[in-house]
């Protein structure tokens, strides 16, 4: 069986924009991967305190934002596990040489996260710059077990798509064309229940 080392970018996609494609562009080219796994959770566990638009149109968007790079596809692991989703568990039910691609804001957390010194020794971890969240914080948080990419930060967060979206504002440019499509004719993000 080859062996391949490919980045792993996971995520409530909720919706996909462009931040995450050029995250995942970032560590495709800098880390020399095979490919880049969009991983969608299903249930995620730290976002419990908020509704999320349900799985089949997260996992619908992801794979439609996938489509826009040959090296960008679809994992729906955390897709089919009930229950909330750990990086864990997914991490010890994968092959290969898996790199975690995260914002610095997501990285400063692993501390907390479900058997986080267990995920430390499982997978690489690349950092991507956010605005809010230095490289020296992640350092702080995590030691120096992780590549820090090299590209613009990107002050975006599906949050502020989404209430761009309920203001009555159109995401152009946020997010692929495909996926505004698809949120478009699907009447996503319109109402604060959706």
């Amino acid at each position: 069986m080859l062996w391949v080392v490919y980045g792993i970018l996971g995520g409530t996609f909720d919706p996909p924009h462009i931040a995450h494609l050029a995250a995942a562009h970032a560590a495709y080219e800098q880390m020399g991967l095979d490919h880049v796994r969009l991983l969608p959770a299903r249930e995620p566990w730290q976002k419990f305190d908020r509704g999320v638009t349900s799985p089949k149109h997260r996992l619908a968007m992801a794979r439609l934002a996938a489509a826009e790079a040959d090296y960008l596809v679809v994992d729906e692991t955390e897709m089919h596990r009930r229950g909330p989703t750990y990086t864990i568990d997914t991490l010890e039910s994968l092959e290969g040489d898996p790199v975690l691609i995260l914002g610095s804001d997501s990285a400063i957390g692993i501390p907390s996260w479900h058997r986080a010194e267990d995920v430390l020794a499982m997978a690489k971890i690349a950092v991507v710059p956010r605005p809010t969240v230095s490289f020296e914080a992640v350092t702080a948080a995590i030691g120096d077990s992780y590549t820090p990419i090299s590209m613009p930060t990107l002050d975006l967060s599906a949050t502020e798509i989404r209430d761009h979206i309920r203001a009555g504002r159109s995401p152009g440019f946020l997010v692929p064309q495909s996926v505004l499509f698809y949120i478009d004719a699907n009447d996503l993000y319109r109402k604060r229940d959706a």
